[in-house]
């Protein structure tokens, strides 16, 4: 097995990573870090969980690290690594600070939803990397706080999502910025052709980087499914969460008045719950994953967005309480679980009209989601419930007056005034 020691990893970040109890690279470091080093653009493919943070945190700040900076000038800007996500964003910083507290490297997270003033102050005294998101980028960008024309390494991050969430025009101004010479690692969790079309107008002559198959699932996490009518839902989680083996599991709905009605549900039960999506403060998200992370709440509810980025250390259990209508999102969400090599457990609740979207998802990863079979609230309704069709109305020329000796009046036959008032 390889360590971190044979991989040329300056002696400064070996002691950062033995303080954060890293001793063997993961498979996507092992092969990312050594061409990222040899100035190499990067198409990665992998999955969340695999520690693709690390695997180009590392070899950037070792470079930028070697580089000879005058104390007496303003720091510019070096690295900009673009993510879709302000979860996302805050996780790469702190990766950074952890990875880099030996070197004198200086780096700032900056995301939509909050005042920019600290963002721009922080911007005006220097960084070298910037994390950020790309809709308060390029707002400083437009307001002339913010250059990237001394970029020389740029990373996206998440790039399926970022196209999932609308980001594509946003990430094709970010580059239009950037310096035509620079170094670029592009990652990815799936490689449907758009992706691969954006990357080929990112990077130049790249080298892959592919640990696990697209859109497979870890191996080490159990999957499987209950078939149960959605009004009974809230009764099988609460019946599920009756095991005390369930310490924490983080349970996804497809939308935020969803995730609200879930976690309402729950702490009618008792149960420490608290629900994390779009709608809700950058603070109270915070809060919110920080509680979770301390296990003084047991369930976080979430959407797809609002999770991507979520990193938590020995997180056994996901539940789908909505299965997603798109089968790359059943991906990511179990892949909070089972993370950097760990085991995890997944439950998945289908109901009638769910039963397509299953079938998606085992068409994608390629395996027959084991059903439970045995349990209190058993799907009973099998058929999808259709709204009735609406009567069509006849062609405007085939109407007539239910009086047939009436003449059809001319529309413009109505009374109008043009005085009353």
């Amino acid at each position: 097995m390889t360590s971190f020691t044979e991989l040329n990893i300056h002696p400064s970040i070996l002691k950062a990573l033995e303080a954060e109890g890293y001793t063997n690279p993961t498979p996507i470091q092992e092969k990312a870090i050594p061409l990222i080093l040899k100035h190499k653009d990067i198409l990665g493919c992998a999955q969340t969980g695999t520690g693709k943070t690390a695997a180009f945190a590392i070899p950037i700040i070792q470079i930028l690290s070697e580089e000879k900076i005058d104390p007496n000038v303003k720091r510019k800007l070096r690295c900009l690594i673009l993510t879709p996500t302000r979860e996302l964003a805050i996780q790469i910083g702190e990766s950074f600070a952890n990875y880099g507290r030996n070197s004198d490297l200086k780096y700032r997270v900056i995301y939509g939803g909050v005042k920019q003033h600290k963002q721009v102050e922080a911007l005006r005294q220097g960084v070298d990397i910037l994390i950020a998101t790309p809709g308060r980028l390029l707002d400083l960008v437009g307001q002339k706080h913010l250059s990237l024309h001394t970029i020389q390494f740029f990373v996206l991050d998440e790039a399926d999502r970022m196209l999932d969430m609308g980001f594509v025009h946003d990430v094709k101004k970010v580059i239009k910025n950037l310096p035509s010479k620079r170094q670029s690692l592009f990652f990815s969790a799936t490689m449907p052709p758009d992706i691969l079309k954006l990357a080929g107008s990112i990077l130049v002559n790249p080298s892959k980087v592919e640990v696990t198959p697209v859109s497979s699932t870890a191996e080490k996490i159990n999957q499987a499914v209950y078939m149960v009518d959605k009004e009974n839902k809230n009764k099988l989680l609460i019946h599920i969460l009756k095991d005390p083996a369930i310490e924490r599991v983080l349970v996804f709905t497809r939308t935020k008045h969803g995730a609200d009605k879930v976690t309402k549900e729950l702490i009618r039960n008792q149960i420490p719950s608290l629900a994390i999506h779009g709608n809700k403060s950058q603070n109270s998200r915070q809060e919110a994953l920080k509680k979770f992370k301390a296990k003084t709440i047991r369930v976080l509810v979430a959407t797809d967005i609002a999770a991507r980025g979520i990193d938590i250390d020995e997180l056994t259990h996901v539940i789908n309480y909505e299965l997603p209508n798109i089968p790359e999102s059943y991906v990511h969400r179990i892949g909070r679980t089972g993370r950097a090599g760990a085991s995890g457990i997944t439950f998945g609740f289908c109901s009638a009209d769910e039963k397509e979207f299953l079938r998606d998802i085992e068409k994608l990863i390629k395996i027959k989601v084991p059903v439970i079979e045995e349990h209190p609230f058993p799907l009973l309704n099998h058929h999808v419930q259709k709204p009735a069709p609406k009567p069509q109305r006849p062609p405007r020329a085939e109407r007539t007056s239910s009086n047939p000796g009436v003449a059809k009046k001319s529309s413009f036959g109505k009374k109008r005034s043009f005085f009353k008032r």
